[in-house]
């Protein structure tokens, strides 16, 4: 059998072979059906993009009925448990696992790159003591395209590489500063004899000792939700990032874009959400009550459960889980947890919720983790967006180098009013006081 879709307009008549490949048509096929010359063509709509595949890419697989996450074809599973987070922004970029000798350089450049430009602290202390973390964020990343003017050469590869470097080294600073000035505490600077994990908690709580020694259970735990983080195909803010990028801007201004989609509180601020939902419950016998509401669609939301493209278990949410008991161990029991447990041991038990494949995400156990950590809500956006800079920057970089990418522009449907003729002023006020 041909891989072609036969199409029959039952509006003419007429019938279309549209071509098959890769389990898809070419939207573009869509516009030789027609009804007569003058007619534009067919479009698809698709509100959200719940079904159209915008690009092609090689970075990260997602199977949400299998519970399926892989970069560059290693699962999830294996990375979170045997690498860090730098070999895993290596493979993003670069597309294969380095060598020990090519690991070393890589960390020793991403670490040379850790301190920022003596105007960008001028810059962040400019905002408000009280301004979210994540505004200050977004602005200064978007900021530093002016410091570095080299960083529009963005088809010479070897500046891509460098600008790649300096990004990943810059995030963690630039968010710990913008923390701590939202706390009216002195910027602490990087100390490059730390991992990138254990650098970043140097830099966000570090007091008057001399020198910063993180817990290495913790250190660990951010090491393996920054991996979790790092990559999630085509979402959200990952979609903002190739769009802004189809216009061929610097990758810092397209990464503040997509920092900026990521501060929406449906997709960055999922699992501040949560903590709230547990809040509100209040206590592990509460939790069958709830339940009970959000089933009766009394206005109650299950946050946390649930995936765009997951139908079955977030393969992250199993590890994250297990992280959370480890640095429990070390915190003290998040009095939250009980709760948190309780609702998704009922929540799994319930054919109501398995019925409509309403798993734990990321975000179940995420923000519990951060909480005993130490990080105010308002940090949570800021922690999603350090370690989706190389998987950002993997897409934008092979979005620019797809030679079948356009700048995006989507159409959309017309459903406003045909041509009207224009009413000069004093008509339309004679025609009000009238009325």
């Amino acid at each position: 059998m041909p891989d072609t879709l036969s199409i029959t307009d039952n509006r003419t008549g007429k019938t279309y072979e549209v071509p098959i490949e890769d389990g898809t048509i070419k939207a573009l096929d869509l516009r030789k059906i027609k009804t007569d010359a003058e007619d534009f063509g067919l479009m698809a709509y698709d509100p959200g993009f719940m079904n159209t595949a915008a690009c092609k890419s090689r970075i990260t697989f997602i199977d949400g009925d299998k519970g399926i996450l892989r970069y560059r074809g290693y699962p999830i599973e294996q990375l979170a448990e045997q690498s860090d987070f730098l070999e895993v922004a290596y493979l993003l970029y670069f597309g294969e696992l380095p060598t020990r000798s090519q690991l070393d350089d890589f960390k020793r450049t991403v670490l040379s790159h850790t301190i920022i430009h003596e105007q960008t602290k001028k810059f962040i202390d400019g905002f408000r003591h009280d301004s979210h973390p994540m505004g200050a964020f977004l602005s200064t990343v978007a900021a530093l395209s002016t410091f570095y003017r080299e960083v529009k050469n963005i088809f010479d590869a070897q500046n891509r590489v460098i600008q790649f470097e300096r990004m990943v080294a810059k995030m963690p600073t630039i968010a710990a500063f913008c923390y701590r000035h939202s706390v009216g505490m002195p910027f602490a600077y990087p100390d490059n004899d730390l991992s990138y994990a254990g650098n970043f908690l140097n830099m966000m709580f570090k007091g008057t000792e001399t020198k910063f020694k993180p817990n290495p259970v913790l250190e660990r735990a951010m090491d393996v939700l920054f991996i979790l983080h790092a990559d999630h195909e085509q979402n959200c803010s990952t979609t903002t990032m190739r769009g802004i990028g189809s216009s061929h801007c610097d990758p810092f201004t397209a990464l503040a874009g997509a920092a900026a989609a990521l501060y929406g509180p449906l997709h960055g601020g999922a699992n501040e959400a949560v903590l709230k939902m547990l809040v509100e419950i209040g206590s592990k016998d509460r939790v069958p009550e709830f339940i009970r509401r959000v089933k009766a669609g009394e206005g109650q939301r299950l946050m946390g459960f649930g995936h765009r493209v997951y139908k079955n278990y977030d393969p992250r949410a199993k590890i994250i889980k297990k992280v959370a008991f480890e640095v429990f161990e070390v915190t003290g029991r998040n009095p939250l947890l009980d709760i948190a447990l309780e609702l998704e041991r009922i929540a799994l038990e319930d054919d109501y919720f398995v019925g409509r494949k309403l798993y734990p995400n990321v975000d179940f156990y995420s923000g519990l983790i951060y909480q005993a950590m130490g990080f105010p809500t308002e940090m949570f956006p800021v922690l999603f967006a350090i370690p989706r800079t190389p998987g950002w920057l993997s897409q934008w970089e092979e979005q620019i180098l797809d030679p079948e990418q356009r700048i995006v522009r989507p159409r959309q449907v017309y459903l406003g009013y045909d041509e009207r003729e224009y009413v000069p002023m004093a008509i339309r006020e004679e025609s009000t006081q009238t009325v």
